[in-house]
């Protein structure tokens, strides 16, 4: 079982997390201090369990729970707080449950006994055999923080990726997705064997390409079967041609 603790007090996310490790169906432990660093480890871990804090630095566990209630399968929500008076509230979105510091072990321990009971895994899934077609391939997909949700979206959909500045581009056939990151960070997440980089703030579905046409300064253009057009800057130029047996 997964847990993830938001709270921007070091040392209550400590003690917290100490509670929380001696459970026997705990197998790992995440930490965060304020709500975007918190989207950043729940793409990462996808936690079952979330301990999350309402102060928070210059913002409101809120604003993190709300998010929540539109994601198909959220964590197991329990709010770890000073303070009693919102305790409706926490339920109007979506609150499992509703503890107050200081915790103590028998305190965490029904938590996440509670948890158990009502479906939180205690062990990881046994991964079930996929059966493909001839010639089909499968990919995980790839969470995408959008404004108000996390988008699922699998490599295959994705015809390309740029940034500018600090906003990653993902583009889809009738979509284009927005999310703070680096190009290098979804490089590394997307299998190798689809996408290659074309340009520093570029990478493209091979499998998406219709055309390639000459461009200035001995670059290339390529227009994929959606539209797009993407730069093939002249330090890609080589291993873009290779790739393409061209």
């Amino acid at each position: 079982m997964h847990v993830l603790i938001v709270d921007d007090e070091p040392l209550a996310r400590e003690e917290l997390a100490y509670l929380v490790k001696q459970h026997p169906a705990i197998t790992s432990v995440e930490q965060a201090e304020s709500v975007e660093q918190a989207i950043a480890k729940m793409l990462d871990q996808k936690p079952d369990i979330l301990f999350l804090d309402i102060h928070l630095t210059g913002e409101s566990g809120f604003d993190l729970a709300e998010k929540l209630v539109h994601l198909k399968k959220a964590p197991y929500l329990v709010f770890a707080t000073a303070y009693d008076q919102y305790a409706l509230k926490a339920f109007q979105v979506n609150a499992k449950d509703y503890i107050l510091k200081p915790f103590d072990q028998e305190q965490i321990s029904q938590v996440i006994e509670k948890a158990i009971k009502q479906g939180v895994p205690s062990k990881p899934p046994k991964e079930q055999p996929t059966i493909l077609k001839q010639g089909e391939e499968q990919y995980e997909a790839i969470a995408i923080q959008g404004d108000d949700r996390i988008y699922m979206v699998s490599p295959k959909d994705i015809y390309c990726v740029w940034v500018e500045e600090k906003t990653l581009s993902i583009c889809t056939e009738n979509q284009v997705y927005e999310m703070i990151g680096r190009l290098n960070q979804l490089e590394q997440k997307l299998p190798k064997e689809l996408f290659i980089k074309t340009h520093r703030s570029y990478l493209l579905n091979r499998k998406k390409v219709q055309e390639i046409q000459p461009w200035f300064n001995h670059t290339l253009q390529v227009i994929l079967t959606n539209g797009q057009r993407v730069p093939v800057s002249r330090s890609f130029v080589k291993d873009f041609k290779e790739k393409f047996g061209i």
